[in-house]
């Protein structure tokens, strides 16, 4: 392998996006949809203006990609991996202006080895895909304007029409990052702090762009603001709510915080994610050079506020919630790698060295031997069965990741899938959205649960009184959901034969199947259940 140059850093980084990317689509391809993903499909299908936890541009984007690639996996994740591949360009170009060119080579080859970002934003159908892409987009003209990194800065004055132009490039590249996750605060935010925090940047701060670029912003997140307005203001209320106790008293909570912290550590590895976090404390302590100072702000804001969130505020396993932080301070830390690397300390460049190719080795070999596991479930003949429960279930918890075709199959022998006088339900709401994209959107489908999210509004149960339905469940569902929330909306429920989930011919788990006749309204008062308002013609949640 040629040394690496600032010369040949821009081939190398090509080289490496284009084979990843190609790595990438295989993955999409032949790799099941985990549950948030199979949740978010039914919105891919049914478009709409926004929706109740995200934004709406992942789902416009998915929808798009299945009419063009058809109804599969490929299909609906072939946007995110297509994003990721511009996230990780546009990671190069802002640390080699920032840095160099080596150091945005090490960069995007760090984000390519931690785990949360090199499958979970990388493949999966996630709102996280064009947020990263649309953040970094947003970043880059966003350093153009202010100067960072620039020889020779634009005057306000003399360049006022590129600097106007390029503000209203920030507005519409901030306007879709508000499109795909409401993550874009922390971009305002971050700007707004590093403004106001530099001398030679606060002239911007009674300067028109930046102001003509948050009513560009807004206006681009019209749909956003017009779903919620019709709907109660829904996902700000349920968003907002999340960061609160949820109606318990205030209690700090310091196993939660260490959980989060643990948790970050984990999903970007933790031998990635200790040197990352050093780069945070580098930037503050170099903070009077302005590549440090922007770094800073825009990396520290979401890390600090959901990891302090989690002192009283149960956010459970969304550990992603702070990775556009951590992209950002994959920037100098590709910078101290080349660094390393191509200083006289030979101790440092040997640990480097062993580091770099310890991270790549694992990160190679855990997604193959994990994704062979996905596809085929091999670790369960061959490999030693503590590894596959270790999350302390029953259940292998990748099976989460598989896709439960067995349903269909089952549907369509019993003839429920042809039978327009049969609905499917589940029990929770990321089961109803394995459910769903098992049988492809072809049956409308309930969530019998008072947290069907998303579901409540893509489905009108008043359009089902007097169908009957197929209830899927996992074990002891009866017990647990059916019993108390399903049962008062129907005739009868009689409990028939599980469907054994079967993935490399071995039967993994076994779902629950309820049959459930004439669905009406339930005799029982339900003020809190979202089907039950509906069905009364309120609206799921609120007044």
């Amino acid at each position: 392998m040629k040394k690496l140059t600032e010369a040949n850093a821009r081939s190398f980084t090509l080289i490496l996006i284009l084979v990843t990317f190609v790595i990438r689509l295989l993955i999409a391809a032949y790799t099941g949809l985990g549950n948030g993903e199979s949740y978010y499909f039914r919105g891919a299908i049914h478009l709409d203006w926004s929706y109740f936890d995200q934004p709406p541009l992942f789902f416009w984007l998915g929808g798009l990609s299945i009419r063009l690639f058809g109804l599969n996996n490929f299909g609906l994740r072939f946007p995110t991996v297509l994003l990721f591949a511009g996230t990780s360009w546009y990671l190069f170009l802002i640390t080699k202006k920032l840095f160099n060119a080596a150091a945005g080579f090490w960069a995007v080859v760090v984000m390519n080895l931690s785990a949360l970002f090199t499958v979970g934003v990388a493949c999966w159908y996630q709102p996280d895909g064009p947020l990263m892409f649309f953040w970094l987009l947003s970043t880059w003209y966003i350093i153009k304007v202010l100067g960072i990194g620039e020889d020779k800065p634009l005057d306000p004055k003399t360049d006022s029409r590129k600097v106007y132009l390029l503000w209203i490039i920030v507005g519409i590249c901030m306007g879709l990052a508000t499109l795909s996750k409401y993550h874009v605060l922390f971009l305002f935010a971050a700007v707004f702090m590093f403004i106001a925090t530099n001398k030679k940047q606060r002239h911007w701060l009674t300067h028109p762009g930046p102001y003509l670029a948050i009513v560009i912003t807004i206006m681009m997140a019209f749909p956003v603001i017009w779903w919620n307005y019709q709907h109660n203001w829904i996902s700000f209320v349920w968003q907002g709510s999340r960061a609160g106790t949820r109606n318990e008293a205030f209690k700090i909570h310091f196993d939660w915080f260490f959980r989060s912290i643990g948790g970050q550590a984990a999903w970007l590895l933790p031998w990635i994610w200790f040197p990352t976090v050093r780069q945070l404390f580098t930037a503050y302590k170099q903070r009077l050079q302005a590549i440090y100072s922007f770094t800073f702000w825009m990396s520290v804001l979401p890390i600090v506020f959901f990891t302090v969130l989690t002192l009283w505020a149960d956010l459970q396993y969304h550990f992603h919630w702070q990775a556009p932080g951590y992209m950002m301070l994959f920037m100098p830390l590709g910078f101290a790698i080349d660094k390393a690397l191509n200083g006289k300390n030979e101790r440092r460049k040997r640990l480097t060295r062993r580091w770099l190719n310890f991270s790549i080795y694992f990160t190679i070999i855990t997604i193959t031997v994990l994704g062979l596991h996905l596809v085929t479930g091999f670790w369960q003949l061959y490999g030693p069965k503590w590894v596959v429960s270790l999350g302390g279930g029953k259940i292998d918890p990748t099976i989460q990741g598989v896709d439960y075709d067995d349903i269909m199959t089952r549907f369509e022998k019993e003839g429920w899938i042809n039978n327009d006088k049969v609905f499917a339900g589940s029990t929770r709401w990321w089961l109803a959205g394995k459910v769903d994209w098992a049988l492809k959107g072809k049956k409308d489908i309930v969530t019998f649960n008072r947290d069907p999210r998303n579901l409540a509004f893509l489905i009108d149960p008043k359009t089902l009184v007097g169908k009957d339905a197929v209830i899927i469940g996992e074990a002891s569902a009866y017990n647990e959901t059916v019993k108390d929330d399903a049962a008062p909306f129907f005739d009868s429920i009689k409990q028939v034969a599980d469907i054994p989930i079967i993935r490399g011919g071995r039967v993994e788990e076994h779902l629950q199947v309820f049959y459930c006749t004439n669905f009406h309204e339930s005799k029982q008062q339900f003020d809190d259940y979202p089907l039950y308002r509906q069905l009364k013609g309120l609206p799921p949640f609120g007044n």
